[in-house]
């Protein structure tokens, strides 16, 4: 194998832990014996590969080796009067592989690690963990937990999983709509840390966004006829096609207005615009697809000046008639101050139950200060920096909030 065969293995380590551990779960009926067996197949892997080269069919070498491991150890386990290992034995004798059946493994994975029954925090854990193939200390550093604390979640919810008896299908069709808000808000809390991280020295994580962006392409292959899970996709890709100008060479916060659009990457923005127009051909619109609509008009800018904010204001006006949340009229508020003023959003916004949310503060801080209401401005933005975690964020309070005539 070439010199990159680390490389390519990582590439299908990405690609293919997910799908094998579906497999797996449904043969042995076991989340813990599949995620073993896999990383155990994809040891062997490591080790043969880079002499052998990649098998034709790398998806299935791994399902077939992490298969044959986990019967001779079920094998052993049994010997030793090992009734869990005896149950998951006869699971899988009864249940062959199915190649064929993939499709609706990796579906009922997914509905599994995000079942309502397990808090948020730990239905994006297990979802990283078992259909990312993100390793522990990974999860643990993008949310800044010790390793120790999230791998205790990652188990205590397996345990829970099975304990409890919660079922690995994919819902019923009268549950799905439900079950399927909840697996698209895990996809997005994902992307949304990456995107601006919740606390740390950096803006955000760019390895959560491409794992999101990844899950996101994972269930519009799986799912291609639900109009939100493509609206997802697409508002997903639109805001991380600005990635590369959000922040200046030294780390510094650029706001969109100030944004180099030249180093916006137009294949994301090309991609995300024809999902969108695909969604408006179905006409069943949804917060997700409201939102990529929204930031489609934005990509169609070729400068700040030149956005579309009468259309941007209506398309938050629909959001908020399906979406009816405080933190979706600030954000209308925002763009209720590009075509009526700032005086009209600042009575809008003030309005609103967020106190505690640090975004409320530096938009009010923004409005203040445009209306030459200086010290009131100074005070929002002592706020707004008060409520935030992230170090590059509060950096760019700090300078705008000292940039105010005294």
């Amino acid at each position: 194998m070439p010199r990159d065969s680390d490389s390519e293995i990582e590439r299908v380590f990405r690609e293919e832990f997910g799908r094998a551990v579906a497999v797996l779960v449904r043969s042995f009926g076991d989340i813990d014996i599949a995620e073993d067996a896999v990383q155990e197949a994809f040891i062997v892997a490591a080790r043969r590969w880079p002499e052998s080269g990649l098998p034709p069919g790398p998806a299935g070498w791994i399902i077939t080796t992490a298969r044959r491991r986990a019967i001779d150890r079920l094998r052993g386990d049994s010997a030793r009067a090992d009734r869990h290992a005896r149950a998951a034995l006869m699971h899988a004798e009864r249940t062959p592989i199915d190649e064929g059946r993939v499709h609706d493994d990796r579906l009922r994975l997914i509905f599994t690690c995000c079942h309502p029954a397990l808090a948020p925090d730990v239905q994006v854990a297990l979802t990283l963990r078992l259909l990312g193939g993100l390793s522990t200390v990974e999860i643990a550093r993008a949310f800044i937990v010790p390793e120790a604390t999230m791998a205790q979640r990652i188990v205590r919810a397996k345990h829970k999983i099975r304990d409890a008896g919660i079922p690995y299908r994919v819902p019923a069709e009268t549950e799905l709509p439900e079950r399927l808000i909840g697996v698209l808000a895990v996809v997005y809390l994902i992307f949304n840390e990456g995107y601006v991280a919740t606390s740390g020295a950096h803006l955000g994580r760019s390895n959560l966004c491409a794992e999101a962006i990844r899950l996101g392409r994972f269930l519009a292959e799986l799912m291609p006829d639900e109009p939100e899970v493509l609206g997802l996709l697409a508002l997903m890709l639109l805001i991380h096609s600005r990635q590369r100008a959000r922040t200046t060479s030294g780390g510094e916060l650029v706001l969109l207005a100030d944004q180099d659009r030249s180093m916006w990457d137009p294949s994301l923005i090309t991609e995300g615009q024809a999902i969108v127009r695909d969604c408006l051909r179905r006409n069943q619109p949804g917060p997700y697809q409201i939102q990529a609509a929204i930031n489609a008009v934005h990509s169609e800018a070729r400068t700040a000046a030149g956005t579309d904010w009468g259309q941007i204001l209506q398309l938050y006006e629909q959001l908020l008639a399906v979406n009816p949340t405080p933190v979706v009229a600030l954000n209308r508020a925002v763009a209720l101050a590009q075509v009526r003023g700032a005086v009209v959003a600042l009575a809008e916004i003030d309005t609103l139950d967020l106190g505690e949310y640090y975004l409320f503060h530096a938009v009010r801080a923004d409005l203040l200060s445009r209306l030459a209401r200086d010290e009131e401005a100074r005070g929002a933005y002592a706020t707004a920096i008060e409520l935030t975690s992230n170090a590059v964020e509060r950096a760019f309070l700090e300078r705008a909030g000292s940039s105010l005539p005294v």
